[in-house]
């Protein structure tokens, strides 16, 4: 494997242009950027190229932090990373708090050892600090070279953040790892897989690690059946040192993101708040364990923290109530819980017969559609056949490793009903993935 790297990276480094599925990238301009290292055959970095996209929120002044989005290993997760950055559900969480939203894609091809990139020891996090300062100068954004990281990762996307954890603690606010995790300790079955080490700093920055329970849980064989035990490992090491660590099990998946999401983001955002420093060049404020919840790993129920003794690091954490709450709506059926509408579309636009509007993903519930109505009659949902085999029907789609389809979906409808109407006669209303409606 590490022979089929080597002759890869070789092939790569002959040739600077782009490839396919590498070169269908979404375009960019503002609020988009993006930059694209090629190898250089250095020693101790990335034998792959990758490209990384970045959404700044329009209008902020100055960045307080970076959400990454990173995609797993082999080449249809690392294509998929190509439109992470557009995806406007992680987009809502970014701007919620002044952040930009970061998606890398490393330019992997299949069969070569996703090690080379997934273990940031290997060029990736180097990789990605050099993104951010020529990000952060493409966008008039320099902060985006020093502010904090909130870090989401899927399978070898799990190992990369957990690993960026372990190794830069004081600049994580949060990590949330699905289906996959960083070694502790070295398995002498893969000998290419280097093991962390563990710091006491590590153990203050809050991680969450979710997998489905085909992974291991009750499916006990197969492909992804390791991943289970990988975790137990990873969790007992660290929250019998009192890490701020829970489990939250998928009950329908197995190595899909599945419907993740809805607790991923409202943790992370809940750790955005909490952790944020209120100027730029502050440290990372400590989470407070007043509020602290726990809850067994393969349990269904949580309980407060305060006064709890027994057995409580063998419990997962969890922040507060709140969360503890939508834990235990998502591993019973994975379907958490929304009672508030999402935002009312704006910039509806109406040329002849086409219809083009803009809108804004819902915090907790994501984008499922939109209503066009038409002097109070409704004309059309949107998208027509809404189906998402990994989860609840999304408007721009959902890929394997939590990205949007491509090629991205416009917010546009063309009907030769609309012409001759008024655009004042005409109402676009969002629908989130609870089914509820905006304004």
């Amino acid at each position: 494997m590490r022979l089929l790297s080597i002759l890869l990276f070789l092939g790569a480094s002959l040739c600077h242009a782009q490839l396919p599925p590498y070169d269908q990238s979404p375009s960019v301009e503002a609020p988009y950027y993006r930059v694209r290292f090629e190898p250089t055959g250095d020693p101790g970095t990335l034998i792959f190229p990758v490209q990384y996209t970045v959404w700044i929120p329009p209008g902020v002044d100055q960045l307080r932090g970076v959400v990454v989005h990173q995609h797993g290993c082999g080449e249809g997760s690392c294509r998929s990373g190509q439109t992470g950055a557009f995806d406007l559900h992680w987009q809502a969480l970014a701007k919620r708090h002044d952040c930009a939203l970061l998606s890398p894609a490393y330019e992997q091809p299949d069969g070569a050892d996703c090690q080379m990139w997934c273990d940031p020891r290997n060029g990736s996090g180097s990789a990605f600090q050099r993104a951010l300062i020529q990000l952060g100068a493409l966008a008039a954004h320099p902060e985006l070279a020093v502010v904090p990281w909130a870090l989401w990762g899927h399978s070898g996307g799990g190992h990369w953040a957990g690993g960026m954890t372990l190794l830069y603690p004081q600049r994580v606010v949060g990590a949330w790892l699905r289906s996959g995790v960083p070694l502790l300790e070295a398995n002498p079955e893969r000998p290419s897989i280097k093991a962390y080490q563990l710091s006491e700093s590590a153990l203050s920055v809050p991680m969450m690690c979710n997998l489905g329970t085909k992974e291991g849980v009750t499916v006990k064989d197969g492909r992804f059946s390791g991943v289970w035990p990988a975790n137990q490992t990873f969790f007992q090491a660290l929250r019998s040192r009192g890490a701020l660590l829970g489990i939250a099990i998928d009950p329908l998946s197995s190595h899909d993101c599945g419907n993740q999401r809805y607790l991923a983001i409202p943790w992370l955002n809940d750790c955005l708040g909490a952790r944020l420093p209120s100027r730029l060049g502050e440290a990372l404020r400590s989470v407070s364990l007043d509020d602290a919840w726990l809850a067994d790993p393969v349990g269904k129920e949580a309980r407060v923290a305060v006064g709890v003794t027994e057995n409580a690091l063998a419990q997962g954490w969890l922040p507060n109530e709140r969360l503890a709450r939508l834990w235990e709506h998502y591993v019973r059926d994975a379907k958490v819980p929304d009672v508030t509408p999402p935002p009312a579309p704006t910039q509806i636009r109406l040329k002849g017969n086409q219809l083009h509007w803009q809108a804004e993903a819902d915090l907790e519930s994501g984008l499922a559609g939109f209503v066009i109505a038409v002097k109070g009659r409704e004309l059309v949902r949107l998208p027509r056949d809404s189906k998402n085999r990994f989860g609840r029907p999304l408007f721009q789609g959902l890929q394997y490793s939590d990205t949007p389809s491509a090629p991205l979906v416009a917010m546009q409808w063309t009907d030769e009903s609309l012409r001759g109407v008024s655009a004042a006669d005409i109402r676009v209303i969002a629908i989130n993935t609870v089914g509820l409606r905006s304004e």
